[in-house]
């Protein structure tokens, strides 16, 4: 599969890329990002619907009702951007540091490429808001479209510096982890620093409850399974003198397997028990399951395998991270998708969530001329 020389579809996209850079927003509050999609989808003659407060769904009807979706995310992260780009970011303190800007701009792309086309299937194009959390795919669920316009599949496509250029990161099965947060608040009691058998030390406290955290993993869980836990925040104490009454602290938990990750937060409710008792103190605990297992389908993997050059792709070990696309793939068929941004020679190897991610636009046409190829092997065109 060789990228597309069409130049009109490479400037086109760039421009999106460009534009909606400028413009990050967070969660569900994506007003300017919605409206430049809403205007630009206008101008390509498009109706859609609007659904999850900021996402839009169009719904491109063919010959027959069954249809195809294909997904971009929308939202950025509370990130300030130190690249020296001249579209960057406008709004302070916020950044498309995960490549969303490119996700919209090849979904925008090919509705530009569809739209004189005589469709055989149907095909839905899903923007959706809040990926980056709470997650915006159960919303665009709850609207219904899957069922309202029959969807028999979903595909997306994520930026990905960790593989060359233009190479696409494909697996079948598990790719990506389920994730959820802990939350933690220890209450002890104050003492002088001095007197330290006076109070009941809250860090003290917090730092035998990670080393505990971490035993889950090494000593209660199967080392055959990959699984993760990892504090990443803390915050305690008032003075260097003092014995802490609070300490608060969050952290994530990762895993492939459901089970794995039922017992992690049993094992966490029964280490907190434990430190209370030890350490007289109160141990206060909220665990949050956020998203699901990507899985991705092997019928849809494998028709995609067949249709690409073997020097179009490799074969990727699954990831710890975590997308709320998952949750379209407990809907439908769904194949989760990575895009290589990786360019050493043109500094292009930040990672995703980096102040100084960035690609070359170029490769955002071999993202559409995916598209594209998955609308010819599922008889789109």
């Amino acid at each position: 599969m060789k990228m597309i020389k069409n130049d009109e579809i490479i400037k086109l996209v760039k421009k999106y890329r460009q534009d909606l850079h400028k413009i990050p927003e967070i969660g569900f509050d994506l007003y300017k990002t919605h409206d430049y999609l809403a205007n630009e989808l206008k101008m390509l003659g498009y109706d859609f619907e609007v659904v999850a407060k900021t996402g839009i769904v169009v719904y491109i009807p063919g010959e027959e009702s069954e249809a195809i979706a294909f997904r971009a995310d929308m939202d950025a992260l509370n990130v300030t951007e130190e690249t020296n780009i001249e579209f960057k970011s406008t709004h302070e303190g916020k950044m498309h540091a995960c490549g969303h800007d490119g996700h919209m701009a090849m979904v925008l792309a090919f509705a530009n490429y569809l739209k004189d086309k005589k469709l055989k299937k149907s095909v839905v194009l899903i923007f959706q808001p809040a990926e980056e959390g709470p997650g915006g795919a159960v919303e665009i669920i709850k609207a219904g479209i899957f069922k309202k316009y029959n969807i028999q599949a979903i595909f997306g496509l994520h930026l990905d510096p960790s593989i060359d250029e233009g190479i696409f990161g494909l697996k079948s099965g598990v790719m990506l982890s389920q994730n959820g947060e802990v939350y933690v608040k220890i209450t002890g009691s104050s003492a002088h620093g001095a007197l330290p058998h006076l109070g009941s030390d809250a860090i003290v406290a917090a730092s035998h409850l990670i080393t505990c955290y971490q035993t889950i993993v090494s000593r209660r869980l199967s080392p055959m399974n990959p699984n993760v836990i990892t504090i990443g925040k803390i915050k305690g104490g008032e003075a260097i003198n003092i014995i802490p009454r609070h300490v608060e602290m969050c952290g994530t938990i990762r895993t492939f397997d459901p089970e794995d990750f039922k017992e992690i937060k049993t094992k966490i409710k029964l280490i907190n028990e434990g430190i209370e008792k030890s350490f007289n103190v109160k141990v206060e605990t909220e665990l949050k399951d956020l998203y699901l297992t990507v899985i991705n389908d092997e019928e849809l993997f494998n028709k995609t395998i067949e249709a690409l050059d073997e020097a179009d792709y490799e074969i990727i070990e699954p990831l710890m991270a975590s997308e709320d696309f998952s949750f379209y793939q407990r809907e439908t068929k769904g194949l989760f998708v990575m895009l290589g941004t990786k360019n050493k020679k043109q500094g292009y190897t930040h990672p995703l969530h980096s102040s100084k991610f960035n690609f070359n636009e170029e490769v955002l046409a071999r993202g559409v001329e995916f598209y594209i190829l998955q609308a010819h092997i599922h008889g789109v065109l």
